[in-house]
């Protein structure tokens, strides 16, 4: 999952990203409201965390201009402690949930995998398709009950195909989703993760969970548990 955080505090910031990259995400930084506003436009994110006391524009002001512009990915608003106007601001504004400073990494990444999960359809963290399961809190995926030990890379695409499945995704749309924005969007690293997760999940072909679909991308096959 892509994300984009934005915040003014440096080191506050640098700890949020190490954080938010150890569990899986690719993350995107904006120090202001200008630059965020201008990549939560341009990019394709997943959630967004905005801090509401930004310079040039503030936080509210980018959700406001956001939501305006039909951006709806969701967006955790970080406030200062006790500013119970902040959060009424940061909700009214377009916001999905909020969070107070200071805060443990373990609630941020607790209701952005909560906010993301709910913006696909999903409410529950373990993730379910026939015989595969992904525990989107433990990072645990399960194939008949049997772990998969999977890379980080593999984890992140498989985690967005089972958030998106049924689902045909091209190549430039699972990058663009997984990776943050110096990456080479030309390179053909999905098709070789696709080929890992098939030999990793699959190796006998007995599901074909992940189907090809030639000039278009691919496809999660939503199975039940009988096939």
């Amino acid at each position: 999952m892509r994300l984009l955080l934005v915040e003014d505090d440096l080191a506050l910031q640098n700890n949020l990203k190490a954080n938010l990259i150890k569990a899986n995400y690719s993350v995107d930084v904006a120090n202001n409201g200008q630059d965020a506003l201008y990549q939560g436009e341009e990019y394709s994110y997943d959630a967004a965390i905005i801090d509401v006391g930004l310079p040039i524009i503030d936080g509210i002001g980018v959700i406001k201009s956001l939501r305006a512009k039909k951006v709806d990915y969701p967006i955790l608003v970080l406030t200062a402690r006790d500013s119970w106007q902040d959060k009424v601001a940061g909700l009214d504004a377009g916001a999905d949930d909020y969070l107070t400073k200071p805060f443990q990494n373990e609630e941020l990444l607790a209701r952005l995998n909560a906010l993301i999960r709910r913006s696909a359809g999903q409410t529950k963290p373990i993730l379910t398709n026939g015989v595969l399961s992904i525990n989107s809190k433990s990072f645990e995926v399960t194939v008949v009950d049997k772990i998969i030990n999977l890379s980080s890379s593999e984890y992140k695409l498989l985690a967005y195909l089972m958030l998106h499945k049924g689902e045909v995704l091209s190549k430039s749309v699972l990058t663009e989703h997984l990776y943050d924005q110096d990456f080479d969007l030309d390179s053909n690293v999905i098709e070789v993760f696709i080929r890992r997760l098939r030999k990793k999940l699959d190796p006998d072909n007995q599901f074909s969970f992940i189907e090809t679909h030639r000039g278009l991308g691919y496809q999660l096959k939503i199975v039940s548990n009988n096939d």
